[in-house]
């Protein structure tokens, strides 16, 4: 069973709808940051199809973990719920037209005795603090990181630009849409919570020891951006100031970091001058 010790989701702009949601029941947790492709036409939420995929995942999570055996037979069940709710309303060219769909990095967690099992899409993060001090990391969070660091810093240089800002110049705007004809063309949805539920097949699964008194930290990329971005705490000191203080006090440090030390984006490259910041702390 999983106490929640604190939780705090923050939008990155005040103008747009916060696209992640985090969430506990019983021994399972979870953290969803959902996204969509820039000028896709929402059917589903009037601001976003992503906040509306991260609600309804988030709804369906809390009803079905308390009878669930299987992360991955979960999510699975989540997505096929999501792809009949999203069909009943989109017309029906956007049923399979997996580029204009929305998507989600997750991390969803069990407890079961001692062990914590983790089921990981993109980019949230999991830390752990075990009672004798040691912190370990969950996710591919890192990796995927230094690769979206460079290619803001690339399309940055090659703009003249700045976060947000980047995201109108025509240098960006046509490697997005590259990007998304590469991955039309390959016909293989992203290994993303979304409404393929084929794609649970390709979770990222880990296990790590999870005595009484462990301390779960579940993080967006937003918040653990802390860690893997601005450097601002190995993951130990994360999970000590998370203990000590709470999740806001790191959240304004985030927001101060992005606006007054580098609202520039030369220290720390990204495309977003503030993302959406999510994060749930929990014990076990």
């Amino acid at each position: 069973m999983f106490t929640i010790l604190d939780r705090i989701s923050w939008p990155g702009h005040p103008d747009k709808a916060n696209e992640d949601i985090c969430g506990a029941c019983g021994d399972w947790a979870w953290m969803i940051d959902t996204s969509i492709f820039p000028g896709t036409a929402p059917v589903m939420h009037a601001g976003s199809d992503a906040a509306w995929l991260a609600a309804f995942a988030d709804e369906r999570f809390s009803s079905l973990a308390p009878h669930a055996e299987d992360g991955a037979a979960l999510v699975r069940d989540v997505m096929e719920e999501a792809r009949t709710a999203y069909r009943a309303v989109a017309p029906r060219e956007r049923h399979e037209d997996f580029v204009s769909w929305p998507l989600g990095a997750m991390t969803l967690v069990q407890r079961k005795g001692n062990v914590l099992d983790a089921w990981t899409f993109g980019d949230t993060t999991a830390f752990l603090r075990q009672p004798d001090g040691t912190v370990v990391t969950l996710g591919e969070a890192p990796g995927l990181r230094d690769f979206e660091s460079a290619k803001a810093a690339e399309l940055m240089r090659a703009a003249v630009s700045r976060p947000n800002d980047i995201l109108r110049e025509p240098v960006f705007l046509d490697w997005l849409g590259e990007r998304r004809e590469r991955q039309r063309r390959s016909g293989v949805p992203a290994a993303l919570l979304s409404l393929n539920p084929d794609a649970a097949d390709r979770l990222r699964y880990e296990r790590a020891p999870c005595g009484d008194g462990t301390v779960i930290l579940l993080a967006s990329d937003g918040f653990s951006a802390l860690v893997d971005l601005y450097e601002a705490f190995d993951a130990k000191g994360l999970m000590e100031a998370a203990i000590a203080s709470g999740l806001e006090p790191l959240a304004a440090r985030a927001r101060e970091i992005e606006t007054k030390l580098d609202p520039d984006g030369t220290l720390y490259p990204r495309f977003k001058l503030s993302d959406d910041t999510t994060a749930i702390l929990l014990r076990a």
